[in-house]
């Protein structure tokens, strides 16, 4: 689960428990108020010790928690989330009373939880106009360019246990004999009854001996007999091809998350050409981030 997410997902579970709870042992008049259609986004939920909790303070915290919690009926939803900000900022106002919000380690929390939230907003921005169609297209072609293909080769075999018999036919078939009646009548391949095809297969994926025949092979030339550990071979090349490319849809979310990268990181460039960043000479040691405690402050 991300670590941004778990706490909200843990005070949520434990709510939910609550309600639950509060729903087994209240009176049928007393498990709700009357629901009204009529509210927006300012629409206050609750109110704590004068600080108001509003229908878009239930959906931010909605959108932040795990799918399993999203999908849940919007009637153990809501009030399971209001609950939680309830309680949320009743500790938040006791950790005013004891100093909590005054340390260092929750202002710098503070700090960063703000900085992630806006660049978020940023990021968001960025990628909503990152990819399109057009874009896709032109990258699965500059890709697609680039990509080594090799050559395929369709084979037919007729598998034979003597060099005699693979040389008688040979003579055969050089005398206007059909492969695949030969190899129907002669193979002692599992092909055979097929008439010796073997389909598509490329470089490297047949034995050493039969793989450097088929690579001499021109199309349609019928080999001279080739010994491998599986007897006598005579091989005829019915077609090559290059190794096809993958299809676009295979390779889209690779496309379109490189797409997305390259816009963000190209977005982040140009804000940082643009800003007045500065590091000290003197380079923090790394090990800083052991050595300190930010709860001693």
């Amino acid at each position: 689960m991300n670590k941004l997410i778990a706490p909200y997902a843990i005070a949520f579970a434990l709510t939910l428990s609550g309600t639950a709870f509060a729903q087994d042992t209240t009176t049928p008049a007393e498990e709700s108020p009357e629901v009204t259609t009529d509210y927006d986004l300012d629409t206050v939920v609750a109110t704590v010790d004068g600080v108001d909790i509003t229908v878009a303070h239930v959906i931010a915290v909605r959108d932040r928690l795990p799918e399993n919690y999203r999908s849940l009926p919007p009637e153990v939803l809501f009030p399971g989330l209001v609950d939680q900000l309830i309680d949320q900022q009743l500790l938040a106002e006791a950790a005013k009373e004891t100093g909590a919000a005054e340390t260092r380690r929750v202002r710098v929390q503070l700090d960063n939880e703000r900085r992630g939230v806006l660049s978020n907003e940023t990021i968001a921005s960025v990628l909503e106009d990152a990819v399109t169609e057009d874009k896709i297209t032109s990258a699965y072609e500059a890709l697609t360019a680039e990509m080594t293909r090799t050559t395929e080769y369709n084979a037919s075999h007729i598998l034979l246990e003597t060099e005699e018999e693979a040389l008688e036919v040979v003579a055969a078939l050089n005398d206007g004999g059909d492969f695949e009646t030969l190899a129907q009548e002669r193979s002692t391949g599992p092909s055979g009854p097929t008439g010796g095809e073997l389909g598509w297969f490329g470089p490297g994926q047949m034995v050493p001996e039969f793989d450097a025949a088929v690579q001499s092979l021109e199309v349609g030339t019928v080999s001279e007999p080739v010994q491998t550990q599986f007897g006598w071979h005579v091989i005829v090349v019915n077609e090559t091809r290059l190794s096809p490319l993958p299809p676009l849809e295979q390779i889209r979310p690779e496309i379109v998350g490189q797409l997305n990268q390259d816009a963000l990181q190209a977005h982040i460039d140009s804000l940082r050409e643009g800003a007045d960043i500065t590091t000290p000479e003197v380079a923090i040691s790394p090990e800083a981030i052991t050595t300190l405690d930010l709860t001693n402050e």
